[in-house]
């Protein structure tokens, strides 16, 4: 059974809710209102509450058993919080994704893992989701096991080789497309695993023409939204922290915390960056095709 979190949340029909207000009264629970809700309800280490949405919410100690024992059985019609298992693809595969595309300082980082059957079930019981969903520090902890257990190859692109790469190629696609399938090819070479699935992030062709350049004969999937899966979920929190290291990395180098994003914040730290040091620096720590970097220079 899936690890007891703090919140458990899922939308439900609303032609539900009369069934489940008279289960709860059945059961013992007191009802009160609260700011946008149906109705609230508590009973000893449980808390229920249905939005006019439909997003029901259960949280408290004992929620687990209530919601195995009656929420799935009775409303949900789905076992998939206490048996992922169930509801997730087990064939062994390589994940891929990147971080730091949308970051003016620091690098590019792509990530390709793999795993078999064994370790997809490690990885539900990790409660790996969406690196986008998890804080810093999460990551970085999180990351550190997978690092240790599981099979993974990166590239990281500091901004000098970067800058020079995106000369080259001229569109960020094709830099994505050929680092993604450097990812893939050297993961291919330890694992043999033709299996691979990646978010997309442009037209298909573009990184199947940079595998088949590299003659690598695999299954390839290009989804929306990969990151759902949870092998490129596991993927992308790598990613991840190899762009938040790299930052710091470079923060570290010119002994200035540097932003991520690219906010007004980012244009005020490269405005300091450069009057300090000359505009020479923004090509040791940014990614200078962004309109960021004349933001900056105008300032």
């Amino acid at each position: 059974m899936k690890k007891s979190s703090k919140l458990f949340s899922k939308k439900i029909d609303l032609k539900l809710k009369d069934k489940l207000k008279k289960d709860l009264s059945d059961q013992g629970f007191e009802f009160f209102t609260t700011k946008y809700s149906i109705f609230s309800a508590k009973k000893d280490r449980i808390t229920c509450t249905l939005y006019h949405s439909g997003m029901l919410v259960v949280q408290g100690k004992d929620k687990d058993n209530f919601i195995e024992f009656y929420l799935e059985p009775q409303i949900l019609k789905s076992f998939e919080y206490t048996h992922p298992e169930l509801y997730t693809d087990m064939t062994p595969r390589i994940g891929v994704d990147e971080a730091g595309k949308g970051d003016f300082f620091g690098p590019l980082c792509i990530a390709s893992l793999y795993t078999d059957d064994v370790g997809i079930k490690k990885l539900i019981s990790l409660g790996i989701k969406d690196s986008k969903k998890l804080t810093d520090n999460s990551i970085l902890n999180i990351s550190k096991k997978l690092r240790k257990d599981f099979q993974y190859s990166f590239v990281t692109i500091y901004p000098e080789k970067y800058n020079n790469l995106y000369k080259k190629f001229k569109n960020l696609n094709l830099l994505l497309g050929w680092a993604h399938s450097l990812a893939i090819y050297n993961l291919f070479q330890k694992t043999s695993c033709k299996n691979v699935i990646i978010d997309q992030f442009a037209k298909k062709s573009i990184v199947s023409s940079f595998i088949s350049k590299k003659n690598l004969k695999i299954d390839l999937r290009q989804e929306h939204k990969a990151e759902s899966d949870i092998v490129v979920a596991a993927a992308s929190i790598i990613a991840r922290s190899l762009f938040l290291e790299g930052l710091a990395k470079l923060s570290e180098k010119i002994n200035y915390k540097l932003p991520k994003g690219a906010s007004s914040k980012v244009i005020d730290s490269g405005v300091f960056l450069v009057n300090k040091h000359g505009k020479d620096i923004l090509n040791k720590i940014s990614k200078i095709h962004f309109k960021t970097y004349q933001e900056i220079l105008k300032n």
